[in-house]
């Protein structure tokens, strides 16, 4: 009961973060500065002008979320937590806060000439991202340290594997957008749905049927 007392915190507080992470997002997208004189076609323009704010706040929105749900599955594993995960949780969520920056400066360059500067450290970032859920699997499944007993090996095997292809794509995509940025930003964005089709319930309905 301890154990699952604790899990709980740390992910109540984990969700938190997430949230106020989320939140963040829409305030990179500023208000056009209305003038006296403005007519309703010239604000229309100026609303339109702020497509790659929209674009933007809805990559960054996608990548958060996505990145939430695949935390809320990580707990589904653990049976316990120790000094070396709450630190390792802690490092993802600094990268999770940390997003909305590299957002706004996506949005504030994506249609400029530093485009490429921005989907690089837009695509950057998501390395940092992936370098943290990899740190924090290995804190948690190193030697079945905290993992339930109920968790097979080889579903260990295909988290770690999933966890290192993506910083292997990650950095593939970020050393693209020096050359081609949308390119890179484009493969950093299309990624995403192999974290969606990750199924961390995968082990536990095993465990069930072998029960049964």
């Amino acid at each position: 009961m301890n154990n699952e007392k604790e899990t709980s915190r740390v992910e109540a507080f984990s969700d938190g973060v997430f949230a106020i992470a989320i939140t963040l997002l829409i305030l990179e997208i500023k208000v056009p500065k209305l003038e006296t004189s403005m007519t309703n076609s010239q604000l229309f323009t100026s609303l339109i002008n702020l497509w790659p704010s929209y674009f933007a706040f809805l990559l960054s929105f996608t990548a958060v979320l996505i990145m939430w749900i695949n935390h809320h599955g990580f707990f589904k594993y653990l049976k316990t937590i120790n000094t070396n995960f709450l630190y390792a949780n802690g490092f993802l969520l600094l990268m999770v806060t940390f997003i909305p920056f590299p957002t706004a400066v996506l949005a504030e360059h994506l249609n400029s000439s530093a485009a490429n500067a921005a989907c690089a450290f837009f695509c950057g970032s998501m390395i940092l991202v992936s370098v943290a859920y990899n740190v924090l699997w290995h804190a948690t499944a190193y030697k079945r340290a905290l993992v339930k007993d109920e968790i097979s090996d080889a579903q260990i095997l295909k988290i770690r594997n999933a966890y290192w292809f993506g910083f292997l794509v990650y950095l593939i995509a970020f050393i693209l957008t020096f050359f081609y940025a949308l390119a890179g930003l484009i493969l950093c964005i299309s990624f995403w749905t192999f974290w969606v089709a990750l199924d961390y319930n995968q082990a536990g309905r095993k465990h069930r049927r072998t029960k049964t």
